[in-house]
């Protein structure tokens, strides 16, 4: 391998080791990471300024909308499936994406929200501690003010995006959810999910019990950050007065229930053709100083003969990586070897 490529060497003499970390270029744009004041990260904005949807998936995301169903999009790997949800919010000023992700432990209650009994069985016998003298009497000072049960309890995105949103300049903005890979959840939860997608309202229990002591109680949303954004919960139910935007994703790992499929609108994406992958491309990294089209022409052509060799199995993002690597990221250690190039278009599933 050329050492002028390389900033890790396996030397044994690590003197130096600082200046070859200072040459390293600017990362890939799609890991630079921040977050925005609303404590979304700054790739999201990234996937939803970068994402250009074909006509199929305006028209799936369109019906979508005028239906208030959840839309479901399938496809291999690096199809685009999970960033459609982000160029629409973008667009449509839905404010951040509530992303669940899920796998095989997730759950509906996980989804709806999460309740930390044991926080409030500890701080429950702490003021009683501090109400009990050594004798064992009430200590006549003791406070014995109403206990805040919202301070145990955060919204899941799910049950985040139900909840009820003000109008902006008369015009009520739906939130927008992502269910990322529903085909990897247990057997139940599509089922479980029918309920409340047709319905729209959910009950938290805990709140439920106490309603007739505090009929208001303020929880925090999801990617509530502080006590300032709770939101208030009436009599322990939410009821959504505007249907959210719900993309779910599947890798076709599984089937899910006919019941399930009817209640959705089902959008199916292909790999990208040469052109739309010279698209995505330019889009990602034309501010590269060594950008070149012919050259990104020629790597495309490439990838795509790679990827019929192996039986569709590479994701676009790999492209993105090889390019990086050739015209931007290693451009002052050219070339790259062949063992790299290799390395970052392995297929994704090996037989």
């Amino acid at each position: 391998m050329a050492q002028e490529w390389c900033v890790f060497r396996g030397e044994d003499n690590p003197e130096g080791e600082g200046d070859r970390l200072r040459a390293l270029p600017d990362p890939p744009p799609w890991r630079v990471l921040s977050q925005t004041e609303d404590g979304r990260s700054n790739l999201d904005d990234w996937r939803g300024k970068t994402y250009r949807p074909g006509v199929a998936e305006i028209e799936g995301v369109n019906a979508a909308l005028y239906l208030r169903r959840p839309l479901l999009v399938t496809g291999p790997p690096g199809a685009g499936k999970s960033s459609l949800i982000y160029a629409v919010a973008q667009e449509l000023r839905l404010g951040p994406v509530l992303r669940w992700s899920i796998n095989s432990r997730s759950s509906l209650a996980e989804g709806l929200y999460q309740y930390d009994a044991i926080a409030r069985l500890r701080d429950a016998q702490m003021a009683r501690d501090r109400r009990v003298d050594t004798r064992g009497g009430e200590r006549p000072d003791a406070e014995t003010t109403e206990e805040d049960i919202g301070r145990y309890l955060k919204l899941g995105p799910l049950g985040t995006a139900l909840l009820p949103r003000a109008p902006e300049a008369g015009v009520v903005r739906p939130r927008a959810l992502l269910i990322d890979e529903i085909d990897k959840s247990d057997i139940d939860l599509p089922n479980d999910l029918l309920h409340v997608f047709e319905e729209g309202y959910y009950e938290i229990p805990e709140l439920v019990r106490v309603a007739e002591r505090q009929a208001e109680v303020r929880v925090r949303p999801y990617l509530g950050r502080s006590d300032a954004d709770r939101v208030p919960i009436q009599h322990g139910r939410v009821n959504c007065t505007c249907f959210p935007l719900v993309v779910l994703t599947s890798n076709r790992e599984r089937d899910l229930p006919p019941a399930f499929y009817r209640r959705c609108l089902r959008l199916d994406l292909d790999k990208p053709t040469p052109d739309e992958l010279e698209q995505i491309v330019e889009r990602h990294l034309q501010a590269l100083a060594g950008y070149n089209a012919k050259d990104v022409r020629t790597w495309v052509a490439g990838f795509v003969k790679r990827r019929e060799q192996e039986g569709g199995q590479l994701a676009t993002d790999q492209l993105l990586n090889l390019v990086y690597l050739l015209c931007g990221g290693a451009s002052a250690r050219q070339p790259v070897p062949d063992g790299v190039q290799k390395l970052v278009q392995r297929r994704l599933s090996e037989e």
